[in-house]
Parts: structure tokens; sequence; C-alpha cells
């Protein structure tokens, strides 16, 4: 394909107004423009904009797992019991008791899998019976701790929480990611065809002056002799299809119009009566396309495949917590404990503080399935499966993104090649009724002639048109399936 000037609508068609000249003012706007609106207001990207926050929230929720637990009791004790006489008649006094507890603690497990308590008791006892007032304090402050060995070492059910809710996160973000970069692909198409549809009035205009001036001239003619009324019927029947195709083009028009405002806007009601006016031209730029390395960029940047692939480290995270399920619980278990009493709370305390009075255990503990873990092992097995399933669903996926973008870089190639072809279409239309108008004049040709020629110059017009769209359009896709949307746009993405 041979190269071509780059074309550019301004130098095809003087830009006219939005509409009729009656019609309100427009807001202009350039493709930029139109992209740092839809970030900022397009509702889908609003409501994909939620689902990283609130991956996040339950992510800090998962880590609530490790924050420790503060307990704490504390009671009162009464008990009274009367006097009498004992099996030798003899008497006895009875007896009163009251009794205050404390008991405060402190619970929480740790991200090797390891549970910890700190306790303390503080109590005390008084009252008085045969042998007179008593009073009795007694307190105690320890430390219990277990760490497993086997079962819940590597990996726990807190660990795999996280561990899942970080690629939850990440999948979140690049889900976001692809429904903006669907959002900036529909606004560039869209923008794309409100351009068109606006040139399409221009070429429908054109259509209907050229066909004004035919019958103005059949009329003229017709009038003094040198033209059949035929002839003349003929060029009234091209101006009022012209009519209806400029009516049907401005119809056209408002529909792309309304189209674009739907994906930059949260609020219709803001652009009622506000026509977009595109600042932009559509061009033809050339470009050279290398399916390699389109492909390679398209594994290393679609949010979809990386999506997928963080799907896959996700299943991971899950058949490994699943398989150290399997294994027996073998835990250290250890303690210590120091004690004091005294008549008062703060000579227990000080006893306590001495370390006088320590105790402490440490040993293992074996909890061994008699049955084999059938449950476990099973799960495992099947969640094994699952991840060849999704492996070789990802597997699928790289081959219909591969297939994906070599139809785009060839969609593209070929969108190009039209681009030109209409371009010479065009030229040679518009030299071809240049003639046949001079031989009208000249009165060698007839005004049919002349009509069926300016059919074929609004449609090698409008073909041109469409062609230059498509190959924009073409441009965009192929961005889009490469994952290069934003990296093209200029724009970056930042997740909060």
């Amino acid at each position: 394909m041979r190269p071509f000037h780059a074309l550019c609508l301004a130098a095809l068609l003087p830009m006219p107004a939005w509409a009729d000249s009656t019609n309100a003012a427009t807001r202009p706007l350039s493709l930029s423009d139109c992209f740092h609106l839809a970030l900022e207001h397009n509702l889908d990207v609003k409501i994909a904009r939620c689902n990283p926050e609130m991956q996040s929230h339950n992510l800090a929720a998962a880590y609530g797992a490790y924050e420790p637990a503060l307990g704490m009791s504390a009671s009162r004790d009464f008990s009274e019991s009367p006097g009498g006489l004992d099996s030798l008649n003899r008497p006895y006094s009875g007896t009163t008791a009251y009794g205050d507890s404390f008991v405060p603690g402190l619970t929480g497990i740790l991200p090797t899998g390891a549970s910890y308590s700190f306790g303390g008791t503080l109590s005390g006892t008084a009252g008085s019976g045969p042998g007179g007032s008593f009073i009795n304090d007694s307190g105690q402050a320890s430390f219990t701790g277990t760490q497993p060995l086997l079962r819940n070492s590597w990996i726990d059910g807190p660990r795999e929480v996280i561990l899942i809710d970080k690629k939850a996160l990440k999948m979140s973000e690049l889900a976001l990611r692809r429904q903006i970069m669907t959002t900036l692909t529909s606004v560039e198409l869209a923008y794309y065809n409100l351009i068109l549809a606006r040139e399409r009035i221009n070429v429908q205009r054109q259509a209907l002056q050229l066909a004004e001036r035919l019958v103005n001239e059949s009329k003229a003619k017709v009038a003094a002799g040198s033209m059949a009324p035929f002839d003349e019927k003929q060029a009234e029947s091209q101006l009022s299809a012209s009519r209806s195709d400029l009516l049907g083009a401005q119809g056209a028009m408002a529909t792309q119009d309304y189209n674009l405002k739907n994906l930059l806007s949260d609020k219709m009601n803001e652009w009622s009566g506000l026509p977009i006016e595109p600042t932009e031209k559509l061009e033809v730029a050339p470009r050279n396309f290398d399916l390699t390395e389109s492909w390679r960029r398209g594994l290393a940047l679609r949010p979809d495949f990386l999506q997928a692939k963080t799907g896959l480290e996700q299943q991971g995270v899950v058949l490994k917590y699943l398989r150290n399920q399997i294994y027996p619980e073998l835990d250290v278990v250890g303690s210590y404990a120091q004690a004091g009493s005294a008549s008062t709370y703060n000579g227990v305390l000080a006893g306590i503080q001495a370390g006088t009075s320590p105790s402490w255990s440490v040993g293992l503990q074996l909890t061994l399935p008699l049955a084999g873990n059938r449950a476990a092992r099973e799960t495992y097995r099947a969640n094994k499966v699952q991840l060849k399933q999704q492996t070789l669903l990802f597997k699928q996926l790289e081959q219909n993104i591969m297939v994906e973008i070599g139809i785009s870089v060839d969609q593209a190639r070929a969108s190009y090649g039209q681009a030109d072809a209409t371009h010479q279409s065009r030229l040679f239309a518009e030299a071809a009724l240049e003639a046949a108008q001079k031989q009208l004049d000249n009165g060698r040709t007839t005004s049919f002639v002349v009509v069926q020629l300016q059919r074929d110059l609004t449609t090698a017009r409008l073909a041109e048109l469409t062609a230059i769209a498509q190959y924009n359009e073409a441009l965009s896709n192929l961005a889009y399936n490469e994952g290069t949307t934003l990296q093209r746009d200029k724009l970056e993405l930042a997740v909060k």
C-alpha cells in the first residue's frame, strides 16, 4: 500500500455551523476535554471506583484478626452460716465471709499462627468465724502461648484471608482500569461519530446546493427552450432527495450528540440545549503496525489478562492453605506465672513483682486424625483440579487476546488502505462532475448524467468520511485490545 498525505476533513470541506443559525450556543470540546469529563462524571466509572474502596476496607478488616482483645471480670461473693451446738453440745459461733475478685486478660494471635494469652487474678477474702476475724488476699500473673508446628504453621485462616483480600484488591483495581479504558474508548468512538455526523451534514448541504443550482439552471434552459421539461423534473427530484438526506443527517447528528453526552455526564439536564461542538478533525496519520510488539503489549498491559493472572495467584493461596490443613496438629505449648499472697492487695502485687513464686510449663500437643483426615485431603484435591481448570482458562484467554489483537491490526491496516482509496475516489468524482457540468453548460450532455454524477460525488464524499472515521476507530480499538488506551491518551490512573 503506497503512502499518502494525511487527510484532514478541514481540507476536504469547510466546517459549517452546528446546525441552523437559529440554534443556541454550542459547547466546544476537544477529545482530551471529553476524556477528563468522562473520568470525572461518567456513571460507569463512578460505580467501578467504589469496588477498590470497598475491597480496601475488606483488607483492613482482615488485619483486624491480629488485634488483641482485652477482657476483665470483677465479682463480690458473700456467705454466712449461723452458730449452734456441736455433737457434744458445745456452742460454736457462726461465720461470715465475703470476697472480691478481679480477673483481667489479654488474648490474641500473631502472624506466625501463634496464640497468646496474658492473664491474672487478684482476689481477697475476709470474714469472721470461730477463730476470729481473718483476711486473705492472693493473686497471680500468667502467660500462655501456643505455636503451631504443622497445621496452621506456614499459613492459617487469618493469613489466607489477608492474602486473598490483597489479591482481590489488586483485581478490583485492574477491573477499574478496564472500565476506564472501556469508557475512554467509547468516548473516543462517540467523538469520532459525532464529527462524522457533522461532516455528513456538510456533505448533504453541498449536495443540496448542487441540486438547487442544477434546478435553477434547468428552469432557465427549459424556459429558453434549450432543455426538455423532463430534465427539469429529474433535477427537481434530486433536489427533493437531497433535502430528505439532509434532514436524515441532522437527525443522526442529534443521536450522536446524545450518545456522547451520556458518556460525559452524570446530570443530563445540565446539557439541555447545549450541543457539543468537536474542536478536532479526523485525520489519517500513517502508522507502522508490528503484530509481535502488539502481542507483547497486550499480554503485559491488558487489565483482564492481569486480572486473570491475579486470580490464579489467589487460587494458589487457597490451595496452599488447604494443603496445610492436611497435616496433623502439632503445637508447642508453654506457660509462665508468678504468684503472690498477703493481707493487702498492695502486698499481693508486691509479691508478684518480686517474682519469688514462679511456675512454668512447656510441652508438645499432638492431634492426629485417625481416619487420615479425608475431608481435608479431598477438598485439597478438588481445589487442585480447579486450579488446573483456571490455568487452562488463563491460557485460553491469552490465545483469545492474541487473536483479538491480530484482528485489530489487520483491520487498522485495511482501514488505512480504504481511506486512501476513498480519497482518490472522491477526487475522481469531483473531477468527473466538474467535466460533466461544463458539458451540460455547452449542451453536450443531459441533466440525467449530471444528477447521477452529483449522487456519485455525494456517495464518494460520504465514503471517504466513513473510511477516515473507521481508521481512527480501528486505532482506538487496537489500543484498547493492546491495553494501551491510557498510555496512548497520556492519562494516568491513580487508585486511592
